[in-house]
């Protein structure tokens, strides 16, 4: 039994297994940050500006289908880590089952509903004319590798759910480079453009997925478990229940950003320029306290099917303390080093204006940072439970505060309020989950 459970996070030192398991998620999810600027930069360098634009033209809908995909990779791993806590291995595999076949038929399903509306999908959005086909096959060629996108998501999580956070980040190393080769050979070697770069996307995320299946099913082997049911309705219903908030969630992350570009639209090129640098930055600096959350989660959901709800609070500690140290670590170097980090983005000769802006940003953000680092961790525990109502709610309250503030003040301050905006969502957000989990509601949810 004991190699069976490798990976479990219910017994032994909980400080320790949350460490060693939240470590490669900080590693694969920074990795991932790096990687898409170099994407970026390769595609803009080598292919132009409206190479570049083009593939920007469709952010909007890809990150939103990311989203989805993660969305639905968390609803299966918080069903699988509760019943691997559990000790229950034959509903176990059958969640797995269950989950990877439901996948594949929405990812299907997906696919071709994007193929028939994505040339009408990028018309509705106002795709400008020299961009419109560049944009329309670099999106069309992303549709038909969705069933690749939205297995890989769902092979990490269970490898997650199973307390394997190493192979994720294998693979996701492995991906990413493989990636980053296949631009520059697409790209610069055969001439192929913007579909050059999709190309090299889906067949960089369709190997990895291959992989990463062999891997699981090798894994899966090494538990010796009964017979058990390859599809299960009432184990798909308890999927959905976790994975529709969860895509909803993040999907309110997506429309945030949306809502408050366009306020920032309004001062201009300078100072437009200036946040966008800032931002670029601080998406890798909370991609560790992110990660921390996510530790969380999968480590309650393992104790919440173990009813070993003591480890749970020793956990939650654990992973406060943790995030709030990267946080501070992570603040005072920016706050200091602010205008060197967004240099990197911008001529410093000709861009003193947007560098400071951007520099006020980080400094000021960053002071923060340890607050959003509590309150991921504390969401954590709450999706860890499946206690979905009040996850829900505390992402639906970061967003009206971040964005009715921004709205209310952005003219009175001249667009300084973003700065203050995103902490004061971080602080009702924590508000609300610390009172959730210290009133306790969330022990009594029950999934499996």
């Amino acid at each position: 039994m004991a190699e069976q459970m490798k990976g479990s996070m219910v017994t032994g030192n909980p400080t320790k297994a949350l460490i060693g398991f939240a470590l490669p998620m900080v590693a694969g999810n920074l990795f991932q940050q790096f990687y898409n600027i170099i994407d970026s930069v390769i595609v803009g360098n080598v292919v132009g500006e409206e190479a570049l634009a083009a593939v920007g033209a469709s952010t909007a809908i890809t990150m939103l289908f990311v989203m989805v995909a993660i969305g639905t990779g968390i609803g299966c791993s918080v069903v699988i880590s509760q019943l691997f806590g559990a000790k229950q291995l034959e509903k176990m595999k059958t969640a797995i089952s269950t989950a990877l076949l439901s996948i594949l038929g929405f990812s299907v399903f997906l696919s071709v509903l994007g193929l028939l509306i994505n040339r009408s999908l990028m018309r509705l959005m106002g795709t400008p004319e020299n961009i419109f086909e560049d944009a329309a096959a670099y999106m069309q060629i992303y549709f038909f590798g969705f069933v690749f996108l939205f297995l890989y998501n769902a092979f990490s999580a269970i490898f997650n759910a199973l307390g394997d956070s190493k192979k994720p980040l294998m693979f996701l190393i492995f991906s990413s480079l493989l990636n980053i080769g296949l631009d520059l050979y697409f790209v610069t070697e055969l001439q192929m453009g913007v579909p050059g770069v999709a190309w090299a996307t889906l067949i960089a995320q369709g190997i990895s997925a291959v992989l990463s299946f062999a891997f699981l099913m090798k894994k899966l082997k090494g538990i010796e478990t009964g017979q058990y049911e390859r599809f299960d309705q009432n184990m798909l219903k308890n999927m959905v229940k976790v994975a529709i908030p969860t895509i909803v969630q993040q999907s309110i992350v997506s429309i945030g950003m949306v809502l408050i570009q366009s306020v920032v639209n309004r001062f201009g090129s300078t100072f437009l320029a200036g946040y966008t640098a800032a931002t670029k930055i601080d998406g890798i600096a909370i991609v560790p306290m992110v990660a921390v959350g996510n530790a969380a989660s999968t480590y309650v959901a393992q104790n919440m099917g173990a009813k070993k709800l003591d480890r749970i609070s020793q956990g939650y500690r654990s992973c406060l303390v943790m995030a709030a140290g990267i946080g501070l670590t992570i603040a005072v170097i920016l706050h200091f080093a602010g205008n060197g980090f967004v240099g990197m983005f911008l001529d410093s000769a000709s861009s003193q204006e947007a560098i400071s802006i951007g520099a006020q940003y980080l400094s000021t953000v960053s002071l923060f940072y340890f607050m959003m680092g509590l309150m991921n961790v504390s969401n954590g525990v709450l999706r860890g439970a499946a206690d979905m109502g009040w996850f829900l709610s505390c992402s639906l309250c970061i967003l009206l505060v971040r964005v009715g503030l921004t709205y209310a003040l952005a003219d009175a301050t001249q667009g300084m309020i973003i700065m203050w905006a995103n902490p004061a969502g971080w602080a009702v957000g924590l508000l609300i989950a610390v009172f959730r989990y210290f009133q306790g509601g969330w022990k009594t949810k029950e999934i499996i």
